[in-house]
């Protein structure tokens, strides 16, 4: 049994859609990037240190009030289907499944939290929760954090704040960051406006897996690029203000394909309904994309009752390649990841009536 088969039949509990503005907003993250003061920078470290960096973080992590129930993983030591399942759960970055060196992971039973060591810094604080909950989210990383700079020596200068690998990072080493699903901005061509000015805010934009990733489904992450000379709170604040905006947008393009687009949205909607009751074959790709288009469907009233967001969320997720060759215990090529998909899903929907 792997290490991370734990987590395979368990819900995301960030997934579960029960946070506020959560018909939008499917997570709220905060990641704090620390290093120690008395090792190199993660690309200078040799690989005895690295092992001494992790053993140190190790004992840390046993002995925290928040974090001693955590899984503490040595990622080096996982197979490639372990580590892009962790990926694909938002536990790890890319980054991380990357390294070649060794590098570990704490991780909470609830999958809340989790902690990257050795990524392009020596720590990586990752907190989820659902829905826009970004001060809730800030409160329980900003507690971790406390804890950890009890036992542990963080690299910090009283003139910039806390030294990172990457200048961008440097001060507080803060990145606030939301996942949206904006499905009705897409279907009325006007995400690209709403993206282009929140680029004047200085946020960045991602896709579902964050740095490096194209938007995929309709989901979009928004998040501060700015860490140096702003508090917290004012970060926090900034990002929030904002997405209540990219709400409003949302919900007044879904409202704007009731009034003045329904009989040609719901005709994509009832078409992506029937292509996931009957395909044989699906790609990821194409199953994200109807799905979002299904899960308009419950937005606007017209499926409600027979699908909710909560099962949408998790779908997305477990029709991932590597959740789909774990559940199946071995792995497959793409045609038969294709095809145990379309069952995954086809099983879901066969008690959606058309």
């Amino acid at each position: 049994m792997s290490e991370v088969d734990r987590f395979l039949n368990q819900p995301v509990n960030w997934l579960k859609s029960t946070g506020p503005e959560s018909d939008v907003v499917i997570s709220s993250r905060l990641r704090m990037a620390r290093n120690l003061k008395t090792f190199h920078f993660s690309g200078r470290l040799v690989a005895e240190k690295r092992a001494d960096l992790i053993r140190e973080v190790g004992d840390v992590v046993r002995n925290s009030n928040f974090l001693k129930k955590a899984s503490y993983i040595l990622v080096d030591g996982l197979c490639e289907l372990d580590r892009q399942f962790l990926l694909e759960r938002h536990l790890v970055s890319r980054e991380l499944i990357a390294e070649e060196g060794k590098c570990a992971v704490a991780i909470t039973p609830d999958e809340m939290v989790s902690l990257m060591v050795i990524e392009e810094d020596h720590l990586r604080l990752q907190v989820f929760q659902s829905g826009l909950n970004l001060l809730e989210t800030w409160r329980i990383a900003d507690e971790i954090d406390t804890e950890l700079e009890k036992k542990l020596e963080f690299a910090f200068d009283a003139t910039l704040g806390y030294l990172t690998a990457c200048p961008t990072n440097v001060g507080t080493g803060l990145r606030a960051s939301c996942m949206l699903h904006l499905p009705s901005l897409v279907l009325t061509k006007q995400v690209h406006k709403v993206l282009q000015a929140l680029s004047k805010l200085n946020l960045a934009v991602r896709g579902l897996y964050g740095e490096g990733t194209q938007a995929s489904g309709n989901f979009f992450q928004f998040s501060n690029q700015i860490t140096l000379g702003q508090p917290e709170e004012e970060v926090i604040n900034n990002l929030e203000g904002v997405i209540r905006q990219v709400i409003t947008h949302e919900r007044e393009a879904r409202e704007y394909l009731k009034k003045k687009r329904k009989s040609k949205m719901e005709d994509q909607i009832w078409r992506a309904l029937a292509a996931l009751k009957a395909a044989r074959l699906m790609s990821s790709s194409e199953a994200i994309q109807l799905l979002s288009l299904v899960q308009v469907g419950v937005d606007v009233g017209i499926l409600q009752g027979q699908v909710t967001h909560t099962d949408l969320n998790q779908l997305f997720l477990l029709i991932q390649p590597a959740h789909l060759q774990k559940t199946n215990g071995k792995e497959l090529n793409t045609t038969d990841r294709d095809a145990f998909r379309a069952d995954r899903i086809r099983e879901y929907f066969s008690k959606v009536v058309l």
